[in-house]
């Protein structure tokens, strides 16, 4: 077991202990409150008895107070389980991920699937066994699309890359506050929802209800009706119609702006729990103390003119929320008529969204960015000797890597070196069947997005140009379309070439091209697609079966040959998966069709 495996055991059996302490807890509390209750009313009904008035007052306030305690305990005890089952849970997925299990983690990221994008389906960038899959912690709406932002294209420059790598390194010291900061974005009682429709409510505005004179009059009306009703129905020292008729004005009045209060309220309610949810998050972002200057920059980026702790803000419009939520108690009703608390409520909200409602996009950015660097330093910890890769800013467009591997093959990854440049701008990779072709690209590929999004890669030396990722791998029939999977791959292509001519840096990955046509017209295909490439500020990889394209070297000094092979064993095939330089010279489909079961020794003829 390594030393982040022991910490991560370590830390999955020490809440384990501390979740059997408080369901023990729990279960003490439980058996009480009746035996408190039992105790009360046997103390209680002697005194009833006897007369003893004072005395019986004085004994079911302290047992009422008692049991009002072990309530709030309990509730309290609950949240902590809660809590501590979150974070037991995160050390049980980390051991997991290190296991190699992660496929079975629940949050692929299939809704970031985009068949049209320009690399994420071939690297397997979102969806079941990807890279979303493999290293996402982010839980809040934003935290998720921030991370796959960061996937899906260059977000920034060199320098914004430097810094997000400087961000993910102090992020990944802190794993007793990265393991915190995610348990708290896990309470939530559902999905997070999209909070578009609470920055849009947020930045709504009622002048009516920002008015002094009607927040006044909504102010004193009440007052003067609570008086009102004292003096009348209590005292009886005034006529009972005078507060009769105060409170039928005060009834009648809610119903002024009915359908637009309930629409504000219908949909503050609609995100009370997430609110909750950010109010923690937002707390212990706030209260920690980060170098990086990324984080920095963050967290100044979120404040307002007063300095004020932003997580104190949402906190407001959360306590703001629950009062609206009170709506749904049966004796609300008569409270509102007495105190007019929905438009005390609306009030509330309007002095909010003046003062911190425009601000509420930023402060989600804000987190879902932090969320999103807490991700990527999962990787940077988990696997400390992986290389915080070289940005190059010079005229070169380069890809250098030595000992590069999938970052996604635990367990049985196999390492390589390549180096492309400006002088061997193409590595034309031939092989076998099985051999390592298509994993050497997508190795390549996806170190290249981990490393543009700031995170550590899978290789002891890794350096790169800022270039446009493109790849024509995984190209399949869209019968929605009528379009043929060679049709398709063409189109692929033509948007690689378009992209290529405009002079920007495009690392582009193609896999077998052309494969949908004969020989002939492939290999012709091939060769001039190949050739045109090599004429633009473009690099990349190329695997092919077709072993004529070998030839290309010696046309064209720009491209460079290498291989996998194959061995024999006891009548089996293996591979070692290790990149050699030149082309292939062995071919084993006659050997795996054999293996498969299929005789192809004996031939007949059709009929």
């Amino acid at each position: 077991m390594t030393g982040i495996e022991q910490r991560y055991k370590k830390r999955e059996d020490n809440y384990n202990k501390l979740l059997k302490k408080q369901e023990k807890a729990e279960r003490y509390i439980i058996n009480l409150r009746p035996a408190v209750f039992i105790a009360g009313i046997g103390a209680s009904v002697p005194l009833y008895m006897v007369q003893s008035y004072i005395l019986l007052t004085a004994v079911l306030v302290a047992f009422g107070a008692m049991f009002v305690y072990l309530v709030v305990r309990h509730e309290k005890l609950k949240n902590n389980m809660e809590y501590t089952t979150l974070l037991r849970d995160i050390n049980t997925y980390s051991l997991k991920r290190l296991k190699g299990e992660w496929n079975t983690f629940a949050d692929s990221g299939e809704d970031f699937r985009d068949s049209g994008h320009s690399y994420s389906e071939d690297l397997d960038i979102f969806g079941k066994n990807s890279l979303f899959q493999w290293m996402n912690t982010a839980n809040t709406f934003t935290g998720r699309h921030q991370l796959s932002r960061l996937f899906l294209g260059l977000v920034g420059n060199s320098n914004d890359i430097r810094e997000r790598q400087e961000a993910v390194d102090e992020l990944a010291a802190t794993l007793s506050w990265r393991q915190r900061f995610q348990a708290e974005g896990m309470l939530t009682k559902g999905k997070m929802h999209d909070p578009e429709e609470l920055i849009h409510w947020a930045s709504e505005s009622s002048g009516f209800f920002r008015n002094f004179w009607v927040i006044s009059i909504f102010r004193i009306c009440p007052i003067v009706t609570v008086i009102l009703v004292i003096a009348g129905f209590v005292l009886n020292k005034i006529p009972w119609y005078l507060p009769a008729a105060a409170l039928v004005l005060q009834f009648a009045s809610l119903s002024y702006k009915i359908s637009e209060r309930y629409r504000m309220f219908s949909i503050a309610e609609k995100f009370a729990d997430d609110l909750k949810v950010y109010y923690k998050m937002m707390e212990r972002f706030e209260k920690h103390n980060f170098k990086s200057s990324y984080i920095k920059k963050i967290k100044d980026g979120i404040k307002d003119k007063r300095g004020a702790e932003v997580f104190k803000q949402v906190d407001k419009l959360s306590s703001i929320i629950d009062s609206i939520s009170n709506r749904r108690n049966l004796f609300y009703i008569f409270f509102n008529i007495l105190a007019l608390w929905d438009f005390q409520n609306i009030i509330a909200l309007e002095r909010w969204k003046q003062k911190s409602g425009h601000l509420l996009r930023k402060w989600f950015d804000a987190l879902g960015k932090i969320e999103a660097l807490a991700s990527l330093s999962v990787i940077r910890f988990e696997n400390p000797d992986w290389v915080i890769p070289a940005i190059c800013e010079g005229d070169e467009t380069v890809l250098a890597a030595k000992s590069i591997g999938h970052p996604l093959l635990t367990g049985k990854r196999i390492y390589n070196d390549l180096a492309i440049d400006s002088k061997i701008k193409v590595l034309l990779i031939t092989g076998s069947n099985m051999s390592g072709k298509s994993t050497l690209l997508r190795t390549a590929g996806i170190n290249l997005v981990l490393a543009y999004a700031g995170a550590p890669v899978c290789a002891r030396c890794f350096q790169a140009s800022l270039m446009e990722i493109n790849t024509c791998m995984r190209v399949a029939d869209n019968l929605g379309e009528n379009m043929s999977s060679f049709y398709a791959e063409i189109l692929r292509i033509k948007k690689i070439v378009t992209e290529a001519d405009t002079g920007r840096r495009v690392f582009f990955l193609l896999d077998e091209i052309f494969k949908g046509t004969n020989s002939l017209d492939r290999h012709t295909g091939a060769k001039v697609l190949i050739n045109k490439l090599c004429l633009t500020n473009s690099i990349g990889l190329v695997s092919t079966h077709d072993l004529e394209l070998c030839e290309l070297e010696r046309e064209n000094g720009n491209i460079a040959n290498y291989h996998f092979q194959e061995y024999y064993k006891d009548e089996m095939i293996y591979f070692d998966y290790k990149l050699r330089p030149g082309p292939s010279t062995t071919r084993n489909a006659r050997y795996l069709m054999q293996l498969a079961g299929i005789d192809v020794e004996s031939s007949g003829e059709c009929e």
